[in-house]
């Protein structure tokens, strides 16, 4: 099975180098002919030169066997040089259908795989594929050649000694095939191992604040030795079978070398064969075991590269839940609306829905708030705005039109999101507000800085040009929110979706942003989703979330005398004087 999968992702893959793979096979060819020609040259220069005390014989054939030595290296290195130019082409190939695969993907697809084994497979996984294909064109290649046209000319040489050849060869096929087969679990097994290792490894990198915190360096480095040490008794299992290859190869050579000695010194004795013959022959053996050594240890490659053939093919074969329509909307014309019509969204598998039968509306030039307890729903119902996931049931509409139905691009560059973790990317600030509009001016940027409260940090950090770690790292979080507000507002967009984006903010600044924001949203529809009250008391329409149900619709006075939901919310963060 794993090889079958092996061979498609190859073929696919390989089918625009076939021109390439020609040549390497012509290359290989030549090389291999001209490297079996040798040894019937040396015999020929031993029986007809140094027997006959010929000289002149001697130096001619000479010339020529070093006019076929330098055309065996030509084309073995000219068929290497084309072999990996090939296969470094492959594995930049794989790679990019792996990345633009798992751009097309939606929440779900992404959480079902994880990112650390999404990583793997697109860097270790493609790189042992890789590694394959270059030792085949290199290697696999020449084998058959070699071994095959090296059985004719031993044949030529001396016929009497080529039952040697039908107990060497099979000898060192079926040792090779012994070890090789143990080898496929455990080379699967240590793919899952290197994902694991990724895993926890991300894991302590991405929390280790919260690591020091806690006081968990020590637990945290028995988890990474405990995960790491599992890897490193697989890969020791792996090199234990591999150690046993070479020893194996070894000793079924030089048996055969002995054997051939023997036996062929017993002819040259009766008269049956050459001095020259003999010494042909057994360069001809040795070539025979040594293409059958290259094909075995290429042959032990292939159950590692098939697994990760699987694993490749896995991302490569997933569809995304997410598809951009056959025939996409490319324009929403009008004002800006944001509306849900009877929304449910149920997980794959779920028993019960994360959100059902929701309706709301949100207009342009006001702001809906929503709110609600922790796992209500409230992300969710964001990601269905610019389709990270699809609904399972009801309707989503911008400015009238299903969301389903429009080019994600189109649809996207709408939009102005400030996710509930802020993410900045390494570069610089000016980088990372460009990502909202690469055509921004400077004094648009910071423009959006100081309506985001930002401008008088990232002055002190030294202006645009100041440096971001991956992440955001070197900033603290209520930063990188304000950060990533000022990248939505560089977008200047028809719909802001702000999840959970105040946060961070202590009330002072969370108030002073909201005023500046209201003059530069005047014309857009806004959507806050928000777990503290005081972001949400001045918003046109409050949305009350519990456990996936709309349970209160109004403004904040609406529905304190309407929604106990609510009411319990407010009276659990504010005072009476504050709420009313």
């Amino acid at each position: 099975m794993g090889e079958l999968v092996l061979n498609r992702l190859l073929v696919t893959y390989l089918r625009p180098y076939r021109r390439e793979l020609t040549i390497v096979l012509v290359l290989q060819l030549v090389g291999t002919i001209a490297s079996l020609y040798l040894p019937s040259l040396n015999a020929d220069i031993i029986d007809n030169g140094v027997a006959r005390g010929d000289n002149e014989y001697i130096i001619t054939t000479g010339v020529w066997m070093l006019a076929v030595s330098l055309l065996q290296i030509a084309c073995s290195v000219a068929a290497v040089l084309y072999g990996a130019r090939t296969a470094m082409a492959f594995g930049r190939d794989v790679r990019a259908g792996i990345f633009h695969r798992a751009g097309e993907f939606s929440a779900r697809e992404v959480a079902t795989f994880g990112a650390p084994s999404l990583i793997t497979r697109t860097t270790n996984d493609v790189q042992q594929v890789q590694l394959l294909v270059v030792m085949m064109a290199t290697m696999f290649v020449a084998a058959p050649i070699m071994c095959v046209a090296g059985v004719v000319m031993a044949l030529q040489e001396d016929v009497g000694l080529s039952w040697l050849l039908l107990v060497c060869v099979p000898a060192l096929a079926i040792s090779i095939g012994l070890i090789v087969s143990r080898m496929v679990p455990q080379f699967r097994l240590m793919q899952e191992r290197i994902d694991q290792v990724n895993r926890v490894l991300r894991e302590q990198l991405t929390g280790i604040r919260v690591v020091r915190a806690f006081v968990r360096e020590k637990a945290e480095t028995d988890r990474f030795g405990d995960t790491n040490q599992r890897l490193t008794d697989t890969a020791l299992r792996v090199g234990r079978l591999q150690a046993m290859i070479f020893p194996t190869v070894m000793l079924i050579l030089n048996v055969s070398s002995v054997a051939v000695l023997w036996f062929g010194a017993h002819r040259v004795g009766a008269s049956e064969m050459q001095v020259g013959a003999l010494t042909a022959f057994l360069t001809y053996l040795v070539q025979i075991l040594m293409s059958v050594m290259m094909a075995t240890f290429i042959s032990m490659m292939i159950p590692r590269a098939a697994v990760c053939a699987e694993r490749i093919l896995e991302v490569l074969d997933t569809e995304p839940s997410v598809r951009p329509p056959d025939s996409p909307v490319a324009e929403l014309p009008g004002r800006a609306e944001v509306t849900f019509q009877n929304v449910e969204f149920r997980y794959p598998g779920a028993v019960d829905p994360v959100l059902r039968d929701i309706s709301l509306r949100a207009e342009a030039g006001k702001t809906t708030a929503i709110i609600g307890s922790t796992g209500a729903g409230k992300t969710t119902l964001m990601n269905l705005i610019p389709r990270f996931i699809d609904v399972t049931a009801g309707e989503v509409r911008v400015n009238g039109t299903d969301v389903r139905t429009v080019d994600p691009e189109v649809l996207r560059s709408r939009i102005g999101l400030v996710p509930q973790q802020a993410y900045l990317f390494t570069g610089t600030v000016r980088s990372n507000l460009l990502y909202g509009n690469p055509a921004a001016t400077d004094e648009q940027l910071w423009q959006a800085l100081e309506i985001a409260q930002a401008r008088d940090f990232v002055e002190e950090m030294g202006g645009l040009d100041a440096t971001i770690a991956q992440g955001g790292t070197n900033v603290s979080g209520g930063q990188r929110q304000r950060l990533s507000i000022a990248r939505a507002l560089v977008r200047e967009p028809e719909i802001y979706l702000f999840d959970d984006a105040f946060s961070a903010l202590d009330l002072a600044t969370d108030a002073a942003l909201r005023a500046a924001l209201r003059p530069r949203t005047e014309h857009a529809a806004v959507i806050v989703v928000a777990q503290r009250v005081s972001t949400v008391l001045d918003a046109d329409q409050i949305i009350v979330l519990e456990n996936g149900e709309v349970v209160g619709t109004g403004t904040h006075r609406e529905l304190m005398g309407t929604c106990p939901t609510y009411v319990e919310i407010v009276e659990s963060q504010l005072t009476p004087e504050q709420a009313a």
